[in-house]
Parts: structure tokens; C-alpha cells; sequence
């Protein structure tokens, strides 16, 4: 199963980017999906997530700046990533989990995205 990630980017501290994830229909809409990101060094981390029926949640360091969506007629998902700090500088990788509400554990996901860079400059 592919799925597209996009929407990266060289931005300034403080500025705004949107990601987007399209997902195949059938492998999407009644699982959970979520955003991961991956710095250099470090280990992938979760980001955000969103439940089959809508619900969402967050890491704490994006609480507030970053919002998760999905589109269930064109089968995407979306992260406004508003506030951005240079810490945010990461590989972001788009997922769907086995399971109808998301997990922050990278091994409850079957697909991922190959990844889209952020670049938040200081």
C-alpha cells in the first residue's frame, strides 16, 4: 500500500506549513492514521493522530500549534503545522494503524509514507 506525503519545506521560525497524506480508500477509512517525524539522530516520534470517527490527539510539544485532519471522501489526511520552532525540523511520515483509533507506538502501524522534510530556520 502507497502512501503519498507531501507539503514539506523550508520555512522561518514562527511560519506555517500544511502536510497532506493521501491513503488508498480501502485501507483507510475505518483505521486510525497519524503523523510521525523523524530528526536526525533520534528516533521516530508521534506527532498527532486521528480515530476513524474523527477524534484526534497530540504530542505535548505540538499542543496547540498543530492540527490533524481527514477527508474521508478523497481518502486524505492533513497536518497544519502553525508556530513552528526550529525543534520541529524533521522527516514527517504519514501512517495508518491496524486499528480504528490511532496508538503512539510506531509498531501499531501497517503503511507508511515515504516521508516529507521540514526545515524550520531559526
Amino acid at each position: 500500500v502507497q502512501l503519498q506525503a507531501s507539503g514539506g519545506g523550508l520555512v522561518q521560525a514562527g511560519g506555517s506549513l500544511r502536510l497532506s497524506c493521501a491513503a488508498p480508500r480501502r485501507t483507510s477509512n475505518n483505521n486510525a492514521m497519524a503523523w510521525f517525524r523523524q530528526a536526525p539522530g533520534k528516533e521516530r516520534e508521534f506527532v498527532a493522530g486521528v480515530s476513524w470517527s474523527g477524534s484526534t490527539t497530540y504530542a505535548d510539544d505540538v499542543k496547540g500549534r498543530f492540527t490533524i485532519s481527514r477527508d474521508y471522501g478523497s481518502s486524505k489526511m492533513y497536518l497544519q503545522m502553525n508556530g513552528l520552532k526550529p525543534e520541529d525540523t524533521a522527516v514527517y511520515f504519514c501512517a495508518i494503524n491496524r486499528r480504528s483509533v490511532p496508538q503512539r507506538e510506531a509498531s501499531g502501524y501497517l503503511y507508511w509514507g515515504q516521508g516529507t522534510l521540514v526545515t524550520v530556520s531559526s
